[in-house]
């Protein structure tokens, strides 16, 4: 049976108008040169520049692989979590959140989910499936927290740096695999962390 393999990556640093700066434009192009030597599939992106543009830059290194918009992959808040579970330091975060905001949030997520998380159908052949999905951050905790079998809440913290590699493998019949997260081994020091909260910063 194939399995379904997805390269998560943040899309590259961007300016305060969405558009990649030139750090940016040299962390696409790393990610590019590190995931040349996958078999990839496809390469999805979201709908925003930043994450249009990275997937452009990545995508000069596979040459004759489809690139396409997805939807899902937008920029959203997956899950706005209860009073209750919300870890003091993000209330803030949420004030003003309306329940038309959540609801909509909760709709892309499900939807995410439904599109990417899935292992390729058992009668489907033998042949793997590599799809590079350029997002952002929310959907990529998302979409990990989906991995571990976490909480809802569990996606808050679970960040991601620009163009960090996150890895999923998804089999027939198993529970997905988490092969990595937010690797940052193929950029230099120089360019590593952009994007990430300060005080987390290794």
């Amino acid at each position: 049976m194939s399995a379904r393999h997805l390269y998560l990556a943040r899309h590259g640093a961007a300016d305060a108008f969405g558009e990649l700066t030139d750090a940016g434009r040299r962390q696409s192009d790393l990610l590019g040169e590190r995931l040349a030597h996958v078999p990839v599939t496809a390469v999805w992106h979201s709908p925003l520049p930043r994450a249009s543009a990275s997937a452009a830059v990545v995508a000069r290194h596979l040459p004759g692989v489809r690139v396409a918009e997805a939807a899902e992959l937008v920029d959203h808040v997956p899950y706005v979590p209860a009073r209750s579970e919300t870890p003091v330091s993000w209330a803030g975060f949420f004030d003003g959140w309306d329940e038309v905001e959540a609801a909509a949030g909760s709709r892309t997520a499900d939807a995410l989910v439904a599109r990417f998380a899935a292992p390729p159908d058992p009668g489907a052949g033998t042949v793997d499936v590599h799809e590079v999905l350029i997002t952002h951050d929310y959907p990529i905790a998302w979409l990990v927290r989906h991995a571990l079998g976490a909480p809802p809440e569990r996606w808050l913290g679970l960040s991601s740096a620009n163009t960090a590699l996150t890895v999923i493998d998804l089999r027939p019949g198993l529970p997905p695999g988490l092969v990595m997260f937010n690797d940052l081994s193929h950029l230099p020091h120089e360019l590593r962390w952009t994007g990430f909260p300060g005080g987390l910063r290794p």
